[in-house]
């Protein structure tokens, strides 16, 4: 008789389990990729060239290897911006503003405070980025906690907010004066704020990927990460065992918040070296596709982030060799979310039934609280 319990048994029902939880979002790349392809056709471009380019001037050197990675770094914590409030059953569209304060705060804070060696500006800049991603993430949290105003409203229009409020900041008092400057952004940031690198490995996307291991720690580890779970799944049944179900709300979009506005710090930090108005616009919403293609799971977000920025990386090599329109990658990614959100396509392509693998759950009802 087969012994079940057996390490090689464990493993392989491991791998199976593994198999379940990804191949919605593996199949949902193909097919996207599949259609893309068609497109190209239709468009009169070679899909092989124009995939070998995109590959190309994504790994295909340590140049393009480093900016695949510089445009990974934000999108990871974007990502995990939205994929942790999904744990809760929230649905955070302000990413998008949370990293903006959170990337003209560590602005101000590296360009306004001189003298400081690296080891202690570095992480006060980003301190200051996560804590001002932290109360933007606040606002709908309390909104929705205590006068039930859902927080994709709150938070849209929060995004309008925060993208008026942080051009008027660049270009009113905290404009780089500098002589022969005519465009709205602040000053550089001091070197001794500056993100390193090793290699072509910014030190950003290391930190990236710790905060992903932490919040998967957090969510799976904690009593903290069972009630917000918990309070997603039934909001009702929480509150019936005594969980704070207010508070694990405010709280959840809180730390939501503080990703996203730390998003924001690394990519002022590590890649632009200031803030300017539309280097940052469509990080935050970025965050959406990446956080329902990683099936909300933390370390899935790493690699569907690493899809994302590897494709925004490549597309200008592939625009340039192989005269593809940009917008053919916008076109693959909004399939991509289009297939793992509508998994049902992905279900009959591959005639599987639907089974216990966690399902997206995108937000609590709107009369929820």
């Amino acid at each position: 008789m087969k012994d079940e319990s057996s390490p090689k048994s464990g493993f392989f029902n491991w791998l199976i389990k593994a198999w379940l939880g990804i191949r919605i979002p593996i199949i949902a790349v193909f097919l996207a990729v599949i259609i893309g392809a068609v497109l190209l056709l239709i468009s009169g471009v070679n899909p092989l060239t124009a995939y070998a380019a995109l590959i190309k001037g994504s790994f295909g050197s340590a140049k393009y290897l480093q900016r695949t990675f510089e445009k990974t770094t934000p999108l990871i914590f974007s990502g995990l911006a939205v994929a942790f409030a999904f744990k809760a059953g929230l649905f955070n569209i302000g990413a998008q503003g949370q990293l903006l304060f959170g990337a003209i705060t560590s602005a101000f804070i590296g360009f306004s405070i001189q003298g400081l060696p690296p080891a202690l500006h570095i992480p006060l800049a980003l301190l200051g980025g996560g804590l001002a991603g932290t109360f933007y993430g606040f606002i709908p949290g309390m909104l929705r906690s205590f006068t039930g105003a859902h927080e994709v409203i709150t938070t849209i229009m929060l995004n309008y907010i925060a993208i008026n409020l942080t051009d008027y900041l660049a270009d009113g008092p905290w404009k780089d004066m500098s002589p022969g400057n005519i465009v709205s952004r602040t000053p550089r940031i001091m070197e001794s704020a500056d993100i390193p690198f090793l290699g072509p490995l910014p030190v950003g996307f290391l930190i990236a990927i710790l905060a992903a291991f932490i919040i998967w720690y957090i969510l799976n580890r904690t009593n903290l990460g069972f009630e917000i779970r918990t309070v997603g799944l039934n909001p009702y049944a929480a509150r019936y065992a005594g969980m704070r179900v207010k508070l694990l709300l405010v709280l959840t979009m809180m730390i939501s918040g503080l990703l996203a506005g730390l998003g924001g710090a690394v990519e002022t930090q590590g890649v632009v070296h200031r803030y300017q108005p539309g280097f940052n616009i469509g990080l935050g919403f970025d965050g959406i596709t990446i956080a329902l293609l990683g099936r909300t799971s933390p370390l899935g977000v790493i690699p569907a982030a690493l899809l994302i920025g590897a494709m925004k990386a490549g597309g200008n090599v592939m625009q340039f060799e192989a005269k593809v329109p940009h917008e053919i990658i916008d076109v693959i990614q909004a399939l991509m979310l289009f297939f793992v959100t509508e998994d049902m396509i992905v279900r009959w392509v591959i005639r599987a039934r639907k089974d216990s693998e966690e399902q997206v759950k995108l937000t609590t009802g709107w009369g929820q609280k």
